[in-house]
């Protein structure tokens, strides 16, 4: 097989021209003018992909990646789930049965001791909490980290796994920016709220966790979401914020609440009609709280 390619290197050494011939049988590189061998022991560039099933269209050239959201990193072998042999044929009874009881002391193999049992359990909780609260892998991901780092710290041990996992996955989203309040996240696991805030303190002190100042400008779409408000709602309740923030207004203020009081002014200024109870139940604020806010922002916007 042979195939042009454009040298950026050297030249030609015999005419000094530029194009040369690859033959990918023979690893020979040989010019396309005069015919002067350059080389021949060139490496093979393609792909070096390998198919070991009935499929050649399925073909990989390496495993699963590593994760933190798997106990194991994804570093462990299973039992594929597939009741099938090798040509694909469907296995027999008696197989099949021998196959779940394999299965299942693999399962049981890759946790030896309590703490993996732990983990596995804590990260199962996390899987299930992905779905529910609609996060990302990577809020999974940072959430598995802290509470790997917990485990280390020996902060597991006397404690709910229910209660850190809601705590990690709450440092999680504030780390990465992600607009979910302690009670979305109570809710999720059913839990109470002062249990995933006892937690969350506890990690947050003896793990030194470093928080960004949360935007309460990420509120806005998911509080205008629920309480289906227009987009030109939302922008005027953003450039609210935006001239907050210049201000210094939203400094030690709750984001949520903040952009709750920020919507409801959006909507008198529009002329849309939302009421502060259907704008406090989309945000999970108190009404009271929304107007405190409000009083303050519309002190800012007569400043101005």
């Amino acid at each position: 097989m042979l195939k042009n390619t454009m040298m950026s290197g050297p030249k030609c050494p015999s005419c000094g021209d530029k194009k040369m011939i690859t033959d990918q049988n023979t690893g020979e590189l040989f010019c396309s003018k005069c015919g002067i061998v350059v080389t021949d022991k060139i490496s093979d560039t393609g792909a070096e992909w390998r198919s070991f099933s009935n499929d050649e269209g399925n073909k990989a050239r390496t495993g699963a990646g590593t994760s933190l959201k798997m106990h194991d990193m994804g570093l462990s072998t299973v039992i594929g789930a597939a009741n099938k042999d090798a040509t694909g044929k469907p296995l027999s009874t008696s197989m099949k049965s021998s196959i779940e009881r394999l299965r299942t002391w693999d399962s049981r193999s890759q946790a030896h001791s309590s703490a993996d049992r732990n983990l596995r359990q804590a990260l199962n909780e996390m899987d299930k909490l992905k779905d529910k609260l609609a996060l990302t892998d990577s809020v999974i991901e940072k959430a598995a980290y802290i509470y790997r780092k917990a485990m280390e710290k020996k902060l597991v041990r006397g404690r709910s796994i229910q209660g850190l996992v809601a705590a990690c996955l709450y440092a999680s989203c504030r780390n990465t920016e992600t607009p979910r309040t302690l009670d979305d996240i109570a809710k999720g696991i059913n839990i109470r709220r002062k249990d995933v805030a006892r937690c969350y303190r506890l990690i947050f002190r003896e793990l030194e966790l470093k928080m960004p100042v949360v935007d309460p400008v990420k509120g806005v779409s998911r509080i205008a979401s629920i309480a289906e408000l227009s987009e030109k709602s939302k922008r005027k309740a953003t450039a609210i914020l935006n001239q907050a923030k210049e201000m210094g207004v939203v400094a030690g203020k709750d984001p949520m609440g903040i952009a709750a009081a920020a919507l409801y002014l959006a909507c008198i200024s529009t002329g849309e009609v939302k009421s502060q109870k259907e704008i406090s139940i989309a945000s999970g604020v108190t009404e009271v709280t929304i107007r405190n806010r409000c009083a303050g922002l519309r002190q800012m916007l007569k400043d101005e």
